[in-house]
């Protein structure tokens, strides 16, 4: 047989966990769940699909040469978009944006058209943000039925039902962002909003800042509310309260963030067509009324080579990646008309990009140090500044963007733009795993960590930059690996030299001003928002969180989002006042860092995953989750966690814990490992009994359990994310 002339398909270099991930999430599947494309399948799918909008410009275009560089773009992992456009790009649903604002007007009419709207878009996959500030407040007339108003945040809890209703339903996931001005007469009570954390579970809130009441706060002189109904003054409350009431909600549960509002509307793109008053669900993508966001990333990882950042690759790849976005603004399926006249009048695409921390370690810079600053500023003002060079060439041959005001807020000498914007900072969890790399520009969330994926596998990952670095220097051992492991961090070791130390500082060992800093850097050359996570420290204290919300105002941020180690963890399991009788038990307070595993065990309900996690003393707590059930299953469970996790912290014994549950039945046992399970009650107690100290040595802070894959829940980007199987609550 003579020797075939045809070339191998390329193919992609992934990682394990990647393909997992794919598998997963992304690629298609039959009937009967079974994955029918190989990944390079479904790159090639989509270079496809988002070639093909070159026709609509130009009948004589060459979209197979056009697939072939979007493939290679995609193959190599220089760029991804966001994950809409990976599932859905040449299938049925066709939807490939991420996110979305709706409007709200003081209507029942305008209120429950938005919430039918609303779910049309969670059905397909996006997101939504809202701001509920035109509604009048509570207790204000309802002039038609001479009637009180419920004010907004009742109406917010309409929505969040209805949310939790089409997640239910077994759809991709949908998440909304509440925003609120600081103005409104009912701000204090939207701030403390999330405080039971068993509302609004699907909503992120944010209060909306103006420079107003930023200058009062600092003057600390009264500030105004108005009703927005009549615009009338209805009370003058000191600026200080309010802020000291953002201050100590997100102290206590990481929520609310905020944004500053007027400076959204400064480097508003298109003033002529209303002003911003919403961000999409994770803060980046400030947009107007019916605006969707495109979103992609560039991987820097793949732009260093040899210690050195090929400045011309990431050109090309920068002019490349406006192209593939421009031609996702064309080809994407709208949810809705009005989404689509819009998206269309404005084109705002968002390029960002993903693997920063690990571009730093790959250049020896360390994350909180000047030099990462400088390489920021050099990067995104680069791929700003290349951004708008390649819309204004694609303006050139396909027209500017239908609304194009005649200039553009600080580029007035600009006569071509085919985007009303072209850069954002965005989450980029699961594409970040898919490329291998740090998310976004999030420092390394650890160095070594375990990933709970489908159907209880783990996967073991350690850092490879720093596998590398350790056996090149000769410190490299298993029972090193173990070490890290249990922890995550690499700064409690002594065998370790300080120059690898401090260039392996994870999100946790980087203090909260340098992660402002690094977030202000990328924001001054960003079009749009940049979404972060600025953690801190679980000892910091109100007047410490004060601070980072003036200094990110201070440094030209348009948000942030504070989370304070182990905040919301301690919330779920306080009962009461710190302060108690000296006859009753006070459980002790739950530390910063725990360990611990996730086991998955089958029920007559479905697979049940229950993670036990232990500090010092012993195991001091349980959160178990079943899938993607809710209602009252899910209550129950949630509840039985809580109340054992109370016990264990309380010094009652894990065996007389297991004996209260053990053999508790219910109408659908289930057989595991030639054992019956009689009921999720029985599990975790089999679970409790079966798990031993020695096991406990290796978790991540517990946030919650993941609901796909029964992983960890870590705050990142804005959001809770599962870095096992890369699902987000914020998508």
């Amino acid at each position: 047989m003579c020797p075939s002339n045809k070339k191998p398909r390329a193919s992609v270099a992934l990682t394990q966990n990647a393909r997992v991930v794919l598998e997963r999430r992304y690629l298609k599947k039959d009937r009967d769940g079974k994955v029918v494309e190989a990944p390079e399948d479904m790159f090639r799918r989509v270079a496809r699909t988002i070639a093909e909008a070159d026709l609509k410009f130009d009948p004589k275009a060459d979209v197979t040469k056009t697939a072939r560089r979007f493939e290679t773009l995609l193959m190599r992992l220089y760029f991804l978009p966001n994950s809409p456009t990976l599932m859905n790009a040449g299938r049925r649903l066709g939807q490939l944006a991420a996110c979305f604002v709706l409007p709200i007007e003081d209507s029942m009419e305008s209120i429950f058209e938005t919430l039918k709207h609303t779910a049309i878009i969670h059905k397909t996959g996006g997101g939504t943000g809202f701001s509920f500030s035109r509604i009048r407040p509570r207790q204000d007339m309802v002039l038609s039925t001479a009637g009180i108003s419920s004010g907004p945040i009742s109406f917010m809890t309409v929505f969040d039902v209805a949310t939790e209703t089409v997640k239910q339903g077994g759809t991709r996931r949908g998440a909304n962002m509440g925003i609120l001005r600081v103005d409104h007469p009912d701000v204090e009570a939207f701030i403390t909003a999330k405080n039971d954390l068993k509302k609004l579970n699907n909503f992120n809130l944010s209060v909306a800042l103006t420079r107003k009441f930023m200058e009062a706060v600092e003057e600390e002189a009264p500030f105004e509310l108005v009703n927005p109904r009549t615009g009338k003054t209805v009370a003058s409350v000191p600026a200080k309260k309010i802020f000291d009431a953002i201050v100590d909600s997100a102290w206590r549960t990481g929520e609310p963030g905020v944004i500053f509002i007027d400076r959204i509307n400064e480097k508003n793109p298109t003033p002529h067509l209303g002003e911003i008053e919403a961000t999409n669900p994770c803060g980046e993508q400030p947009l107007l009324p019916y605006e969707s966001c495109t979103l992609g990333s560039i991987n820097l990882t793949k732009m260093v080579v040899r210690g050195k950042v090929r400045f011309d690759r990431l050109k090309k790849t920068v002019h490349e990646a406006v192209h593939f976005l421009d031609n996702v603004v064309e080809v994407n399926r709208y949810p809705l008309c009005q989404i689509e006249e819009m998206s269309k009048g404005t084109r705002k695409i968002g390029l960002g990009v993903m693997g920063f921390a690990d571009m730093l370690i790959l250049l020896g810079i360390p994350y909180d140090s000047e030099e990462a600053e400088t390489l920021a500023e050099d990067v995104m003002r680069f791929i700003q500044a290349e951004s708008r060079k390649a819309s204004a060439a694609l303006a050139k041959e396909r027209g500017n963007f239908l609304y194009y005001p005649g200039s553009l807020f600080d580029r007035p000498e600009t006569p071509y733009m085919r985007n009303a914007t072209t850069t954002t900072i965005a989450p980029t969890g699961t594409i970040s795993i898919i490329a291998g790399a740090s998310s976004g520009i999030e420092p390394l969330f650890a160095v070594a960590h375990k990933r709970h994926v489908l159907e209880g596998k783990t996967l073991y990952e350690i850092h490879p930059l720093f596998i590398r670095i350790a056996k090149k220097q000769g410190f490299y051992s298993d029972a090193l690996v173990r070490e890290i492991v249990a922890s995550g961090s690499v700064q409690h070791l002594d065998k370790i030299p300080e120059p690898v130390k401090r260039l392996f500082k994870t999100s946790h060992d980087i203090s909260p001003e340098w992660h402002l800093r690094i977030q202000a850097i990328f924001q001054k050359y960003t079009d749009n928002a940049v979404s972060k996570t600025v953690n801190i420290p679980q000892s910091a204290t109100r007047k410490e969180v004060d601070a980072l919300y003036r200094m990110a105002y201070r440094l030209g941020c348009k948000g942030v989002t504070l989370y304070r180690y182990g905040s919301r963890a301690k919330q779920v399991l306080s009962i009461g006042p710190d302060k108690t009788e000296s006859a009753q038990i006070a459980p002790r307070p739950r530390p910063e860092r725990t360990h611990g595993i996730t086991q998955r065990i089958t029920t007559g309900c479905g697979k049940l995953y229950v993670t036990i996690n232990s500090d010092e003393a012993g195991m001091c707590e349980v959160f178990a989750q079943m899938g993607k059930t809710g209602g009252c299953a899910s209550s129950q469970i949630e509840a039985a966690g809580r109340l054992i996790s109370l016990a264990l912290r309380s010094g009652v014994k894990v065996e007389a814990i297991a004996k209260q549950l053990i053999g508790i039945r219910c109408p659908s046992p289930a057989w595991q490992n030639s054992k019956m399970v009689l009921s999720c009650p029985d599990a975790i107690a089999q679970v409790l009994k079966a798990v031993t100290q020695a096991d406990l040595e290796e978790t991540d802070t517990m946030l919650g359990v993941c609901p796909d894959c029964g992983g960890v829940m870590t705050h990142q980007e804005g959001c809770l994310v599962c870095h096992s199987c890369g699902f987000s609550k914020c998508s």
